[in-house]
């Protein structure tokens, strides 16, 4: 039997750095001087350095394959192509559909087609021009609406180039209304623009198999897919997380994982594996690019009647997580807000585009910028004010979402718009300015002429965890002993730290369960059980679930040892209610560790309806919502973000700090979204795959930013947690594309809003 729910103050009086508190990250130090080691840092005797061969077309056939003339370079040790791949040559996160090396065509640019691995990483770089490819290239498919609809065109994949259909409809789908708007509205390819580059060091072992350090989002599915493809069983193939350089969705799929083993199993000898920034570009997913049609209704005083919408996602040439981000962005497509009728549907296609997989805010991303956008446009039909119109139509506790699901946790919507609203605008420009201040002002471009100021409000509902039936849950062991005569506990997972806090919260739940101050965390790997992806905002909810239960019952059989229930424990000793400490935890420990293993479990969610994609899909939503105010050159088409707040429910602050960090991060990149980032493909290619010619924000770009951080705990989450990580990026984009459009009166129905649109459109301000 579980303890009862206890909090820091009733446990850990004495206790530092425990819920509820911002104790220092145990990697900050580190990281802020440099010394922190990352995946590409890592080194072994007698290593060999690995190098992949990519696919310079979109679409191609390969007719002839021989790497004979790079097997003859010195100092090179292995040429592999698909028919070395050992076990199957197939992978994928969803869908088995991604070849490890292409077998007679390639599907994107930059598709691995050969990899080999040499004494030295420029032999490695010089052998692959050796290796010759012919290829009979074919017209690439580029446009997802076409390949949603057009059966004429050529099969990407046996089954067509559909990934995912998936239709919503709730109430009457045809209802009619007083006042209607519509648009079409487009979003970029945007790059998840991690600092760390993809990299890992596979080292063979006598026993047949390979240990692989590498940085990752998800351990355990990288150990499936990796021993499927080298045909070995699990055990032979042992992961180890080495320090990630960010992620944001971008390590969810492979990347050199079974190539780097591969190599090392064929040589004998370690093999490290690490992209430079040209290849990181083709190494890993995007986020989706999209195309949506909204169709808005309300009554004269600005009820919301209905939605009709369809959205069409990019998922390029394999499916990653498209499934995922139809399912996300038809299930979100109306935002947090009470419809009582929609016709959603959502296509997800495959293209001779890049592959397009997870990133930050899933799914989420795409409908939240054209439905805040729509929103906007409504409230100009209706001249109410935009805030109120939200506030007007806010979901709230209670209230059900598009797929009927009831939202029977805290969902104060209109609560985060009221409290932007409330907040004080930067003061107005008069006087003389620092041109550093206004759009370009740094370069010298400006010196305020045209410029104009408009203020966006963005709000956004996202799921946290997985969803449609899928069982998410992590695994803890958690050990407890004497040290150097002090109780210690370490708590393993294999739950990867990309940079969010990860490993500061596993302490500080062990911290707060257990009373000890020295909580140290195991380096995760495989040797524990699952703990899911880094990824939709679930670990500190799903892991930090696992971690409390594991604590939970290492104290359960410390009390048992003491022999008594009625006591609780903290500043390391057992204390009875009355606050009487009794024995110190040292002396009922002695020589004997306590160790327990446990899951957490989310409650079920289950599959859409087929028919009518009706249903309880997710366990939680997480709200947010931003304001910005921008300036806009309409001369030159450039833009400044003068001030970008946010009011975020986080459920429960477990770490305030890392909370305003991750809302900060967050902001930054939709941000980016807005008015900067993106790939720019033409005709299947990739044009800017640099950070010189792809943009995201620095300091510079980032303004001021007021930071209202709710407390509002779900009483089904472990400690009333809710997500933190994704929404902040996703309110944040159409916040200052409602900004852009409010000051200069223009359409600008895609995003990253670039200068041309404005310079060019501003014949369409009326």
């Amino acid at each position: 039997m579980s303890a009862p729910a206890r909090s820091s103050q009733e446990l850990n009086d004495t206790i530092a750095g425990g819920i509820g508190e911002s104790p220092l990250r145990p990697d900050g130090t580190l990281k802020v001087r440099g010394e922190f080691a990352y995946s590409s840092d890592l080194w072994h005797e007698n290593m060999l350095w690995g190098a992949t061969l990519r696919s310079p077309h979109p679409h191609a056939l390969i007719t002839r394959l021989d790497v004979a003339p790079a097997l003859a370079v010195p100092g090179v040790h292995a040429v592999l192509t698909h028919e070395d791949v050992p076990g199957e040559n197939v992978y994928g996160l969803k869908y088995q559909d991604t070849p490890a090396l292409a077998v007679d065509r390639v599907r994107f640019q930059g598709e691995p087609v050969a990899i080999l691995a040499a004494d030295h990483p420029e032999i490695a770089r010089q052998a692959l021009k050796r290796i010759v490819v012919e290829y009979e290239v074919l017209e690439p498919i580029t446009d997802p609406e076409r390949a949603a609809h057009d059966e004429t065109l050529p099969h990407l994949h046996p089954d067509g180039n559909l990934v995912r259909y998936q239709r919503i409809l709730k109430g009457d789908p045809d209802a009619t209304a007083d006042v209607v708007v519509s648009g079409v509205y487009e979003i970029g390819m945007q790059d998840q623009a991690f600092l760390g580059p993809e990299s890992g060091l596979a080292v063979p072992d006598d026993d047949g198999g390979v240990d692989l350090y590498l940085a990752t989002q998800w351990l355990h599915v990288d150990q499936r897919q990796t021993a499927k493809a080298l045909g070995l069983p699990l055990e032979k193939v042992r992961l180890t997380l080495s320090g990630v350089g960010g992620a944001f969705g971008g390590r969810e799929d492979l990347s050199m994982q079974i190539h780097s083993c591969m190599l090392a199993l064929r040589t004998g000898r370690p093999v490290k594996m690490v992209y430079n920034r040209l290849e990181s570009f083709f190494g890993h997913v995007h986020r989706h690019p999209a195309k949506m049609y909204y169709e808005h209704g309300a009554t004269k005083d600005g009820k919301l009647v209905y939605v009709r919408a369809k959205l069409y996602f990019d998922g390029g040439a394999y499916a990653s997580k498209t499934p995922v981000v139809v399912g996300n962005g038809t299930t979100l497509s109306v935002g947090p807000y009470n419809v009582p009728n929609a016709k959603i549907e959502g296509w997800g296609v495959y293209t001779n585009n890049p592959t397009c997989g997870a990133m930050r805010g899933l799914g989420a991303v795409q409908p939240t910028y054209a439905y805040e956008s729509q929103m906007d446009k409504l409230a100009a039909a209706l001249e109410m004010d935009p805030a109120d119109l939200r506030i007007l139509n806010a979901m709230s506790e209670g209230s059900t979402n598009v797929t009927g699901q009831l939202v029977d946790f805290p969902a104060p919507v209109g609560e985060l718009i009221q409290r932007l609203k409330d907040m004080p605008l930067p003061p107005e420009r008069t006087g003389p300015v620092d041109i550093r201040d206004l759009p370009g002002g740094a370069s010298n471009t400006t010196h305020g002429e045209g410029v104009v100021r408009g203020v966006g409000y963005g709000v956004t509902i996202k799921n946290i965890s997985y969803a449609e039936g899928l069982d998410d849950y992590s695994t803890a062991r958690v050990r407890l002993e004497v040290i150097g005569g002090e109780a210690v506990a370490l708590v393993h997972t294999a739950a990867a730290e990309v940079g969010q806090g990860l490993v500061t919260l596993q302490q500080q739940i062990a911290r707060t369960e257990l009373g000890v101050q020295r909580v140290t965390v195991h380096v995760a790997d495989t040797s524990v059980g699952d703990a899911g992806s880094s990824s939709a905002s679930r670990q500190t909810y799903i892991t930090g679930g696992a971690v409390r239960n594991a604590c939970r019952a290492v104290a359960e059989a410390v009390f048992a040892r003491f022999g008594r229930s009625d006591v609780t424990l903290s500043g390391g000793k057992l204390v009875a209610a009355d606050g009487e400490a009794l024995v110190s935890l040292v002396d009922v420990l002695g020589d004997e560790a306590i160790e327990e293993t446990r899951e957490y479990h989310h409650r079920k969610t289950y599959p859409l309806d087929p028919e009518t994609g009706q249903g309880d899909a997710h366990v939680q939503y997480g709200f947010s919502a931003h304001r910005a105010v921008v300036d806009v050159d309409t001369e030159l088409g450039l833009v400044k973000v003068v001030q970008l707040d946010c009011a975020q429910d986080v459920g429960k602050a477990m770490n305030p700090d890392a909370v305003v960090a991750q809302i900060q991060g967050g902001s930054a990149q939709g941000l980016g979204l807005a008015v900067m980032e993106e790939i720019l493909v033409r005709d299947g290619k990739v044009r800017n795959p640099s950070f010189t010619d792809y943009l995201i924000p620095t300091i510079l770009d980032m303004p001021p930013m007021r930071v209202d951080v709710l407390e509002r705990a779900d009483p089904h989450a472990p400690y009333g947690v809710r997500g933190v990580g994704e929404p902040p990026t996703i309110s944040a984009t159409p916040a200052i594309a409602n900004a852009i459009r409010a000051a200069t009166g223009l359409e600008l129905p895609r995003v990253p809003v670039r200068p041309e649109h404005i310079t060019f459109s501003r014949g369409e301000k009326k």
